[in-house]
């Protein structure tokens, strides 16, 4: 962890000087470093480290350690008397906040939607338990690797797990979720993928797993790519694999979570020498209704109302038409925000309030939100899939795990659709698993809540770990 102090170097000659030194220059109350809770739909810890290089001058840093993001540029920090603004050019971020004592700072943190934040004073950020990362020494042979796309565009870092011994390998190419992610899948300070392959390569099998575009060691714009182009870098993956002499290349396959969980059958059914997919926390229906259900599911977790709840599907679908009927923003934000001010109009205060849409300023911050999301490329390609057209396509094995208590991609919903899918395809083998009591990152959960994500010490269910592994055993090997 980056953490910015002020170092001084000062001569004394006597204690008297000792003395005046400490009261001429005091030390400003904000220059500490400071932790609070972003409620984003899920709590994310940010810290800032703020020092102040000389009188009435500071600088900041800022960490997210649930993403594994340390060291974050911030362009200004201005303090007057109690007040600080801090300002994130390049993710459109800022801080507002007033010192409230000698260890708060209550304000606001905006990052196209205002959040509340409250900072508080702290020598060392609390750090997460993850007991199942994996230390060294490992039992096999782990490399750090840079390869590239055929025209050599765009660059990817990656890690290659081995097992010991001669001969070659199943193998797999791990497919990150929705977002940005490194290699090694890191949410909330969880490893997903560190685990996963760990756990794969001591069974005896090859796994790559590689950094998003524009994350870590790969190159690449992530902003502007869809699903469509993360696929392609699968290929790219899937082409360095079976470059290496100890992969068997009768026996690849790739697995995919979430969002590379739709990846995996886009590339399956136009790459045939794929042998098997697994797919965890896939989607099985059409996203603009998966995206509908995950709404009502995380506002129930958050204990809205009945009377709310029943809002919630046909809001978020009438909101996602109004937006992508409308290739310009400003027809689209004009369009959607008439849309809201209708639909609010014999709506109770119960409803307005929970789904924060009481003043106008609040609706105005909403629509101007989605709009700038669906907007995006990759909202735009993804609320228009449909991943059962893929699925019904595959010929090679497939095996899709969800989690029972899974509130992002719900279970029933998706492994209905992911099997009716599937039925009607040439899969060489399939099994459609939910396994109880498991969320979206495939941890045993109790409250089951996307805040729980980071207070759990479990990254990656043992049991969940053995079907998978039982199954490529069987199928597989």
């Amino acid at each position: 962890m980056l953490i910015d102090t002020l170092m001084k170097t000062i001569i004394l000659k006597s204690l008297l000087v000792i003395s005046q030194a400490a009261f001429s220059q005091p030390v400003s109350p904000f220059a500490s470093i400071w932790e609070g809770k972003l409620n984003v739909g899920v709590e994310l810890r940010i810290v800032f480290h703020i020092s102040e290089v000389k009188k009435g001058v500071y600088t900041s840093t800022a960490d997210s350690p649930d993403q594994s993001a340390f060291g974050l540029k911030c362009d200004t920090t201005k303090i007057n008397g109690n007040a600080i603004i801090i300002e994130m050019t390049e993710l459109q971020a800022s801080f507002n906040g007033e010192l409230v004592n000698d260890s708060t700072i209550d304000g606001v943190f905006t990052q196209g939607m205002e959040f509340p934040l409250v900072l508080r004073k702290t020598d060392k950020p609390g750090e997460r338990k993850r007991p199942q990362t994996p230390q060294p020494p490992f039992p096999y042979r782990s490399e750090d690797v840079i390869y590239h796309n055929r025209d050599k565009t765009l660059q990817y870092g990656a890690t290659i797990t081995i097992p010991e011994g001669k001969g070659v390998f199943p193998a797999a190419v791990l497919i990150t979720g929705s977002g940005p992610q490194d290699r090694d899948e890191t949410l909330m300070g969880h490893k997903l993928f560190t685990v996963l392959a760990d756990h794969l390569t001591r069974n005896g099998f090859i796994v790559l797993r590689v950094d998003d575009r524009g994350v870590g060691k790969s190159t690449g714009a992530f902003t502007e790519a869809t699903t469509a182009d993360f696929a392609n870098d699968v290929k790219t993956s899937l082409d360095y694999l079976f470059s290496r002499p100890e992969v068997d290349k009768k026996k690849t396959g790739l697995i995919g979570h979430s969002e590379g969980g739709m990846i995996a059958p886009m590339v399956a059914v136009e790459r045939k020498e794929i042998d098997f997919i697994v797919l965890l926390a896939a989607p099985g229906v059409p996203i603009v209704d998966l995206m509908a259900e995950q709404n009502h599911a995380i506002a129930k977790s958050n204990d809205v109302s009945a009377e709310t709840l029943k809002e919630i599907r046909p809001l978020f679908k009438r909101v996602v038409m109004s937006i992508q009927s409308e290739k310009d923003s400003l027809a689209a934000f004009a369009n959607t925000a008439m849309m809201l001010e209708n639909w609010m109009v014999n709506k109770s205060p119960t409803i307005l309030e929970e789904l924060k849409l009481v003043t106008s300023k609040q609706r105005m911050e909403y629509v101007r939100a989605m709009v700038a999301q669906l907007q995006s490329p990759w909202f735009r390609y993804f609320m228009a899939f449909n991943p059962g057209e893929y699925l019904e396509q595959l010929t090679c094995k497939v095996l899709a795990l969800n989690g029972e208590r899974d509130i992002q991609v719900i279970s029933q919903q998706n492994i209905n659709g992911i099997t009716r899918a599937l039925k009607g395809s040439g899969a060489k083998a399939y099994d459609v698993v939910e396994l109880s009591g498991m969320n979206h990152l495939f941890q045993s959960c109790k409250k089951c809540t996307l805040d729980e994500y980071s207070e759990l010490e479990e990254t990656f269910s043992p049991v969940a770990l053995k079907v998978i592994t039982d199954w490529l055993n069987k199928n597989v090997k």
